[in-house]
């Protein structure tokens, strides 16, 4: 048995015999966002670090739980702080604890995070619906042999991000009277903020958004054949020729003040899947 192997069935062993009920929906939050737990009837909880093989959250504003409650009608496992590349994990440690959530039963995966806003018709405090992503994080989370428990050695990643939910979520924003922006996500190593030069590069290969997170889950997601779907809050917008600093403190805060419209969003779209 695989390494992999060994860790993913030893880490879904414990939280079967640990949980008081199967997840079926999981919502990973990012940077600033970890309010969105306010809206859970938490039934168990835990530190990254009592869980078996998980990796642990060293990036600011970032809980490191797990939580798993009760969400709208929704059994869900929610992340409150997510891992990163940058922090020295590789991308398939990143995966992990999304394999774990399959292994658990989990259908839908909901993604979450704080970005940098590239097209300038966005502004700070902006809510991005994400219709598909570039990754440009150098290492895949499937690299080595592929653990066919989980799925096929090529993912199909041409519907990544799931139309339907989509769709959903666009009719639930509409009812809430939120405005959602849409476009592309791209995924960069970090922890450096981008320059100007390449603000105007990621704009160029086809990118609304940017920040050091998600693509990884979410490529480990569609492998083992979950729905996904993914929002940013645009933290801040910075035109290459009019360069402002970017400041991790402005994130944050920018991610708070849009916080309670995104647990609106979730809680309202749960009602409905």
């Amino acid at each position: 048995m695989s390494d992999l192997k060994t860790k993913f069935d030893n880490t879904v062993s414990f939280l079967k015999k640990s949980l008081p009920e199967l997840p079926d929906t999981c919502i990973m939050l990012g940077t600033g966002l970890g309010g969105v737990a306010d809206a859970m009837d938490v039934m168990w909880e835990a530190s990254y670090s009592e869980i078996p093989d998980f990796p642990v959250s060293t990036a600011p504003e970032h809980a490191g739980k797990l939580l798993v409650g009760n969400v709208a009608k929704h059994v869900t496992a929610l992340f409150q702080g997510r891992f990163h590349y940058y922090e020295g994990y590789s991308t398939a440690k990143l995966a992990f604890p999304v394999q774990v959530m399959a292994g658990l039963g989990v259908k839908t995966l909901i993604g979450c995070n704080a970005a940098g806003g590239l097209n300038l018709s966005f502004s700070s405090g902006d809510i991005m619906l994400i219709e598909d992503h570039i990754n440009f994080i150098p290492e895949n989370p499937l690299r080595g042999p592929n653990p066919d428990w989980l799925g096929e050695r090529f993912p199909d990643m041409s519907t990544a991000w799931t139309a339907s939910l989509r769709e959903k979520m666009e009719g639930v924003a509409l009812e809430q009277g939120i405005e959602l922006k849409k476009g592309v996500f791209v995924a960069v190593p970090g922890p450096s903020l981008e320059t100007p030069a390449e603000t105007r590069f990621l704009r160029m290969a086809g990118a609304d958004a940017v920040a050091m997170s998600l693509v990884p889950e979410v490529i480990a997601a569609v492998h083992t054949g979950m729905d996904v779907l993914g929002m940013s809050i645009i933290a801040n917008v910075n035109d290459p020729d009019n360069f402002e600093p970017i400041l991790i403190e402005d994130v944050i805060e920018q991610a708070s003040k849009a916080e309670k419209r995104l647990e609106k969003l979730i809680v309202s779209f749960l009602e409905v899947l």
